[in-house]
């Protein structure tokens, strides 16, 4: 690579090698003012000197050399899977901008990788969790205006060896509710739990709440619930209440004796230690049915270990061994304004 830095008088006329960028304090943002091979005119000269620019580079590449926006766009056609794009090149830099809410899903490891070059620097959201249509995924650019082509191929051969970005879509599925308490049945306590679920439910992707039964702490009346639900089709079914260790409590036996597996049975996360996951079989079809155990935080808490569970349930990931992991960033931090998703606790990773 031959760069040749020109003063500022003498490129009228020449293409810019790189992005200039222009900052505006006013609105606290950058944006490149001038791009790669723009040719320069008498008319931009004193825009560039109020940039502060007295001499611009003009650069020549020799072979085996590649671009900085080629570069980054080369890693972001092979990151880019299911339900992702890749941004145009700004400034060196592309992104991947979801398509459709879901959940993010990629390899940590692909990121440190690529990373293990210090000309590269590829930045993500954490893997395993929630994100919305049109929300910026990763990031990724070189440090220097070029890289040596095998470089290139190597971070590329990286990506294409493992599993690439892809954004899993949330399913519309119809959710039954089975909220259980003789407190709730008798009315001395009304239910605070299913304006919270509809709010869920809308964030998922409009799943659809198919109907609500109410239990005292009858562990045959439970499991007769969550059964009517199973002949209705339902897709997911949420029981509500009774999962402590309290010897009255009981869902997690009903939620038992209508799976065919159990899951998974308490959780490194905070609220909602006690939450429980058991797949029941579908008696119309032979399909799985999730069925969960949501412990009595979950009417009070804007957040537990339900909202981190729900988007795989509707993005059809069985969660496995990640949840074992979900005591790093687990703690909810009962923000005053809820972030969600945009913070550690809805990693579930």
């Amino acid at each position: 690579m031959k760069i040749t830095q020109i003063p500022l008088e003498q490129a009228v006329g020449l293409p810019l090698a790189h992005d200039l960028t222009q900052i505006d304090a006013k609105n606290r943002k950058k944006s490149a003012r001038f791009k790669k091979g723009q040719i320069i005119t008498e008319a931009d000269l004193e825009t560039l000197r109020s940039m502060g620019r007295e001499n611009l580079s003009v650069m020549e590449l020799s072979p085996g050399d590649v671009h900085e926006d080629d570069a980054a766009m080369q890693l972001g056609e092979a990151l880019c899977g299911e339900n992702l794009r890749v941004t145009p090149p700004a400034e060196g830099r592309c992104n991947l901008v979801a398509e459709t809410s879901g959940m993010l899903c990629y390899l940590a490891e692909t990121v440190n990788r690529v990373n293990q070059d210090p000309d590269w620097v590829l930045s993500a959201l954490a893997p395993n969790r929630p994100v919305l249509k049109g929300q910026v995924v990763a990031g990724f650019r070189i440090r220097p205006l070029v890289l040596e082509d095998y470089r290139v191929e190597r971070a590329v051969a990286v990506v294409r060896g493992s599993k690439p970005f892809a954004v899993l879509p949330f399913r519309p599925l119809k959710v039954g509710l089975v909220t259980t308490g003789k407190e709730i049945v008798d009315k001395r306590v009304e239910d605070a739990f299913r304006p919270k679920l509809l709010e869920k439910l809308e964030r998922l992707g409009g799943g659809t709440l198919m109907g609500q039964r109410f239990c005292t702490d009858s562990l045959e009346l439970i499991s007769e619930a969550i059964g009517a639900f199973l002949d209705e089709d339902a897709d997911v079914i949420i029981c509500t209440g009774g999962m402590s260790v309290d010897a009255d409590d009981k869902t997690p036996g009903a939620i038992r004796s209508r799976c065919r597996r159990i899951a998974f049975q308490g959780t490194p996360a905070l609220p909602g230690a006690m939450l429980m996951l058991g797949w029941a079989k579908s008696p119309k079809d032979g399909r799985d049915v999730a069925v969960i155990g949501a412990p009595a935080c979950v009417a009070f808490d804007d957040r537990t270990a339900l909202d981190k569970l729900l988007p795989f349930i509707f993005a059809g990931i069985e969660p496995g061994d990640l949840v074992r992991r979900w005591g790093v960033g687990g703690l909810c931090e009962h923000c005053a304004v809820c972030h969600y998703p945009a913070c550690s606790f809805a990693a579930g990773s």
